[in-house]
């Protein structure tokens, strides 16, 4: 949190400094809306008293583009950026158009923090089912704030580092991550804010479809991670992938497994045979569970709570 408060104006600090220490541990989000009250996210909403003037959201604008506005093109164009420590912060104000497609953003009005949290070892849970002599090709299924980046990135990290699991050894393997939004990881210039394994190669901020492509054909990974797959051209490259046989760990939005087989794309790819597992993760009142789901959708094991 310390990295976070040293971007925000100190009003804004203070504000969030008084609330309750069991609820300041728990924030995943700070959404900062000029004009409004400060929202707090951790477990579920919180609204504090203090309304954000014009002064402290320029003030928070400065801070994260160290006084360089325009230094800042690519990441307005795509709506977010990452900070030091692999936080992210989704930005929103009046859109500028080039040729029908979104150019940058201006006048930013809506800040959106999010707290990267590692939690290393919460994959271990669902490895006897991810893991047989071999990690499997996985989909993580799961809505907003359940926990898939985290359990994707743990997973990352475990597969590209090994472990010992019930006294059996995880040899590491070569990993590697195409971190399309920059939320795997948490890169800044490149370098990985977060821990991702001993073995894993990355390419921050490339499309997916293209990026799986490049790490085929540059970085020969035993195992290949991204996250929010969907798109015609991301089911090509699973494809691509699997055909290769390397191992696949992605995630897909959706809140279960049934949903997820209703778009056509993941459809196709589920019924081609692309995941040997599925893995579903829900959220209810801050407290979040997963479920692991064979080749054809069958459960293998109740629903568990998460390691917190």
């Amino acid at each position: 949190m310390e990295t976070i408060y040293a971007y925000l104006p100190q009003t804004l600090k203070e504000t969030i400094n008084a609330m309750p220490s069991e609820l300041k541990s728990q924030i995943e989000e700070i959404r900062v809306r000029i004009g409004k009250p400060i929202e707090v996210i951790a477990g579920r909403p919180f609204h504090l008293s203090h309304i954000v003037t014009l002064e402290e959201g320029q003030a928070l604008v400065n801070k994260l583009s160290q006084h360089s506005f325009y230094a800042l093109d690519e990441e307005l164009r795509c709506g977010y950026l990452t900070i030091e420590g692999g936080h992210r912060v989704g930005l929103a104000g009046k859109v500028i158009l080039e040729e029908g497609k979104v150019k940058a953003l201006r006048y930013l009005s809506s800040f959106n923090l999010r707290i990267a949290r590692e939690k290393p070892g919460v994959c271990y849970p669902l490895i006897p089912w991810l893991f047989e002599g071999k990690w499997k090709n996985t989909l993580i299924i799961g809505a907003p704030q359940t926990g898939k980046t985290t359990l994707l990135r743990d997973l990352a990290r475990t597969a590209a580092t090994g472990t010992g699991i019930k006294q059996k050894d995880i040899a590491p393997v070569k990993v590697g991550i195409v971190d399309e939004r920059s939320e795997i990881a948490g890169c800044v210039k490149g370098i990985p804010q977060l821990d991702i394994g001993l073995r894993t190669d990355i390419l921050d901020a490339c499309p997916k479809a293209e990026g799986m492509m490049m790490m085929i054909r540059s970085m020969s990974p035993d195992v290949l991670v991204a996250d929010e797959i969907g798109r015609v051209e991301d089911g090509q490259a699973v494809a691509e992938a699997i055909n290769a046989g390397i191992t696949l760990i992605a995630t897909a939005h959706g809140s279960s497994y049934s949903e997820v087989v209703r778009r056509p794309i993941v459809q196709a790819m589920i019924e081609s045979g692309a995941f040997e597992r599925f893995i579903e993760l829900s959220s209810e009142k801050g407290v979040r569970s997963f479920k692991v789901l064979d080749q054809s959708g069958q459960e293998l094991m109740s629903p568990a709570r998460m390691g917190q």
